[in-house]
């Protein structure tokens, strides 16, 4: 039972993050501009500051507004794939 509530909530939380990164890298695309992640903060400072993020613009910052693309698209994919076929758990192909 433990194991079927781990698999939906990791589709939950899978679609939730899938949604996300098509929104934030359509208006990315869209604007011609993307807010990153904080690299200088810590986690508790980016979750209560949303002030210290930083937005690239592509005409003045092409490279860092590409890698922040490229970063959610590969989130994007990973929780697709996460929501499509699961959580995968080391320890259920063990043989026994």
């Amino acid at each position: 039972m433990q194991f079927f509530l781990y698999e939906i909530a990791a589709r939950v939380v899978a679609i939730y993050l899938c949604v996300d990164c098509i929104r934030t890298v359509r208006s990315g695309l869209v604007e011609r501009k993307i807010t990153s992640f904080s690299y200088h903060a810590g986690i508790l400072d980016w979750l209560l500051d949303w002030s210290t993020r930083s937005v690239f613009h592509r005409e003045t910052a092409p490279v860092a507004y590409w890698i922040q693309i490229g970063i959610q698209i590969t989130l994007l994919v990973s929780c697709f794939f996460v929501a499509i076929f699961g959580w995968w758990h080391p320890n259920a192909l063990s043989i026994r």
